[in-house]
């Protein structure tokens, strides 16, 4: 009899162990924030691209709520990842990042610091683009880490990226890294896989960083994928042109002598194909990482963020890169799933990437370091159509801006060598930026109110920049403003 009594005693009091032990686990809120590489907003099949293959990312927006107006503010230089992924994790404006990013100081509190001072563990794998030192005070945990932009065919490419373990001290000498042979999307899902499956991320709430280098170029995806998408079978874009009609201030950066000029369709359709096998390829691993989510009993409380840290041309305006304020390059996907978020839900209010890390803290209620200047998105998921903003101002370089409205009318500034000029945008009638309507005499009392209008956004935004003097733009390499 006692031993039958001892017996039922720990059976009931393991049982309450686990009860116990699951509630704990419940009241973790957990996140996990996936980032990809130069993915332009329209690259979603269920977002209204029928041509690309991305069921995973199909799958998310069923789970959850997307932005179809989401933007990266913009850069001064032509890595727009460095200060978009900045902006992002702190909530902070561009104009307010010295040097786009590319040191952050200790004044400026990351969301990963930030929890992990509130005991969480902070774990990233994948790519960072700013300082080392600011990457050691923001994450307590990390594997297969890459410094750097991209991932250059030289150095190995995306099927041998050069990767560091990470070091309880942030030193990673350059000699400490080592090259890898697993594709780099794959590397990095691996990395974040073992992390949801550890002991670790049962413990203690999380925030898991995954910080793809893809689609970004070489444009080379594996050969499971290499071919998906048929270069003849590609819709040329309706903006496409094999120039760009006028010096924008960056026709010979980088990106844009990927391809010879004039641009032809079928270099273009090409591109196009292999960037849509490119983000297939990440689609396939962002459904592994939420199937070890799922499968780890860590979905049901933990708020999934996927977005793209800027757009792409990829032949569109005669453009192949992300240095230029067309739709196309400031417009990013942007989609949130978890707990409080409602299903299957669009939204078409103003937002940017910077507004992520206000709203993470909103979900957790946690109060939000006084550095962070952007808008929690939470009032949306509370009413689908609700806005926060009522206006989007972008900028490139030192010669370029433009302010949006919810009427859908887009002007674009332009000083480049002191040679001035604008664009004005009817998006609702014209979505693909084809017929500017700048210099018509009945669109000129609106050309001025926007100019106003954008000085307006520029001001709430930092830029200290006098687009009123004939000789605003200023030239490459010339120190960023606003610091």
């Amino acid at each position: 009899m006692n031993i039958l009594y001892i017996k039922s005693f720990l059976v009931t009091l393991l049982f309450l162990i686990h009860l116990i032990s699951t509630s704990l686990m419940a009241q973790h809120k957990n996140v996990l924030i996936i980032y990809s590489d130069d993915q332009s907003y329209n690259t979603i099949r269920a977002l209204g691209n029928n041509e690309i293959h991305t069921p995973n990312l199909d799958k998310l927006v069923r789970q959850g709520t997307s932005f179809r107006q989401a933007h990266v503010m913009g850069g001064h230089h032509g890595a727009i990842c460095m200060p978009s992924r900045i902006m992002m994790l702190t909530g902070r404006y561009l104009n307010r990042l010295p040097d786009d990013g590319a040191v952050v100081p200790d004044s400026i509190v990351g969301l990963p610091e930030a929890l992990r001072q509130r005991g969480y563990t902070t774990f990233h794998c994948g790519k960072w683009h700013s300082d080392k030192t600011s990457h050691h005070r923001f994450f307590s945990a990390g594997s297969e880490l890459f410094f750097g932009g991209m991932h250059f065919e030289e150095s190995g490419g995306q099927f041998h990226p050069y990767v560091y373990d990470y070091n309880r001290e942030g030193k990673y000498p350059k000699d400490a890294g080592r090259k890898s042979d697993t594709y780099s999307t794959e590397l990095y899902a691996n990395a974040a896989i073992r992390f949801l499956e550890s002991k670790t991320a049962h413990e203690k709430p999380f925030l898991c960083y995954v910080a793809f280098t893809s689609p970004h170029d070489p444009r080379t995806p594996p050969p499971a994928f290499k071919g998906m998408h048929i270069a003849t079978e590609i819709t040329l874009p309706p903006n496409f042109l094999p120039v760009h009609p006028f010096d924008n201030g960056e026709l010979k950066v980088r990106d844009e002598l990927l391809l010879p000029h004039p641009r032809t369709e079928e270099a273009v359709k090409e591109q196009i194909a292999l960037y849509y096998d490119m983000i297939s390829e990440m689609d396939a691993q962002v459904g592994r990482i939420l199937d070890a989510l799922d499968k780890a009993g860590l979905r049901n409380n933990t708020l999934i963020v996927f977005a793209g840290d800027n757009g792409l041309a990829v032949g569109q305006h005669g453009l192949l890169g992300k240095q230029n304020l067309y739709e196309h390059s400031i417009r990013v996907p942007l989609i949130f799933s978890g707990p409080g978020v409602p299903k299957n839900k669009v939204s078409n209010a103003f937002s940017y990437l910077s507004d992520i890390t206000p709203t993470v803290y909103d979900w957790l209620g946690a109060v939000q370091p006084a550095t962070v200047e952007a808008k929690s998105l939470m009032p949306i998921f509370k009413n689908p159509k609700s806005h926060i903003r009522k206006n989007i101002y972008n900028i490139y370089g030192h010669w370029s801006r433009s302010v949006k409205t919810p009427e859908g009318y887009k002007l674009i500034a332009y000083n480049v060598n002191g040679k001035s000029r604008v664009q004005l945008f009817d998006l609702k009638k014209d979505p693909w930026e084809m017929n500017d309507l700048a210099n018509r005499p009945e669109e000129q009392n609106r050309v001025r109110q926007l100019w106003d209008l954008l000085k307006e956004e520029m001001q709430i935004a930092h830029d200290d920049l006098d687009i009123d003097k004939s000789n605003w733009g200023r030239k490459p390499g010339q120190k960023s403003f606003g610091s």
